[in-house]
């Protein structure tokens, strides 16, 4: 009975045994691979590492030079330029500067973008070496991984498009976070830019998320600088000469006032006679803002042009309407006619 016993667990150990010794022939016969493998994975992990440090660190220097260049034509600002050269750099230091949040923006999505596919593709080359080690044959997993590849292009073809015109959105510099942009039934200043959707926030409030792949076209009206452009009308007996005068005169102090919210980066332009209306005499105001700030502008400078035309006696036209009497008497007496 004990033999039997015995022989009984000598047959039970043994396929242990036999996987036990499996296992180790595996490990001895690999032993080269899994030690490359094993290198290819640190260096794939230490490289990542140094991939995505690298980017981290070269956006955040293009941040810190927006922020530098920003504060150094806020400083200049509020000193002052006291020659016509230093308002000129003044002038070039704060367009620069306009566009330092756009900028920061941009090369933040832009770095997240980049430190994304360098990973996939570090760890994906390491895979493949991994595998290629253990005498697995990669062509037909490159080939599959193309296949699927085409797949998913297919089935997720709006998801694509919407990457792809993100990135050349931001590449482009189209448009950023605070500009007023017209989008086609879109109109608003942008809230928000990812890779995906943009979102506008209308002038009533509403919020819309537009997908990047449906844009068609972008009408940026605060890129750089804005413009507001006025057609002031004046009555016909006004003198021209003088009506322009006190345009360009009232322009021109608004300009040098430098109201917060309602700045003038740009000796005003009076181009002149615009238009000869059937009641006024219309003449145009060009004038250059800061991005976004037209609006603000144009409501400062019709209401100082109001002071000032009615300081100078300048009459604005007043609608005149000729009313005719048919079949009846008229104020005059006659049978009908103008009055």
């Amino acid at each position: 009975m004990f033999a039997a016993a015995t022989h009984a667990l000598a047959a039970a150990s043994a396929p242990t045994a036999s996987v036990g010794s499996s296992i180790a022939d595996w490990f001895e016969a690999h032993a080269t691979a899994i030690v490359t493998s094993a290198i290819i994975v640190v260096a794939a992990v230490v490289l990542n590492f140094v991939v995505r440090r690298a980017i981290r660190l070269a956006i955040e220097r293009l941040v810190k030079a927006n922020v530098a260049r920003r504060e150094r034509a806020e400083r200049d600002e509020q000193t002052g330029p006291s020659s016509a050269l230093q308002q000129q750099t003044v002038e070039r230091l704060r367009s620069l500067a306009l566009q330092s949040e756009r900028s920061e923006q941009r090369a933040r999505t832009v770095g997240s973008l980049l430190r994304y596919v360098a990973t996939i593709t570090i760890y994906t080359v390491a895979a493949l070496m991994v595998l290629a080690e253990f005498g697995v044959s990669i062509a037909p997993l490159i080939a599959g991984a193309g296949i699927v590849g085409v797949a998913l292009g297919f089935g997720a073809q709006s998801l694509v498009k919407d990457f792809l015109s993100g990135i050349f959105m931001l590449m482009e510099d189209q448009y950023g976070v605070g500009d007023v942009v017209d989008l086609g039934e879109a109109t608003g200043t942008v809230e928000r830019v990812t890779l995906r959707v943009t979102t506008v926030r209308g002038l009533d409030g509403t919020v819309w998320y537009v997908p990047n792949g449906e844009i068609r076209r972008v009408g940026n009206k605060s890129q750089a600088w804005s413009r507001i452009v006025l057609d002031i009308e004046v009555a016909y007996e006004t003198d021209i000469a003088r009506a322009s005068e006190v345009i360009k005169r009232t322009a021109d102090e608004v300009w040098k006032a430098q109201t917060s919210g309602a700045t003038v980066i740009e000796e005003p332009e009076l181009w002149g006679v615009e238009n000869i209306a059937p009641n006024a005499i219309v003449l145009r105001l060009a004038v250059k803002t800061r991005p976004g700030e037209q609006l603000a502008v144009g409501r400062a400078l019709r209401a100082r042009l109001k002071e000032a035309f009615d300081e100078a006696g300048i009459a604005t036209p007043i609608p005149q309407q000729t009313v005719w009497f048919q079949g009846g008497a008229s104020p005059r007496g006659d049978d009908g006619g103008p009055t």
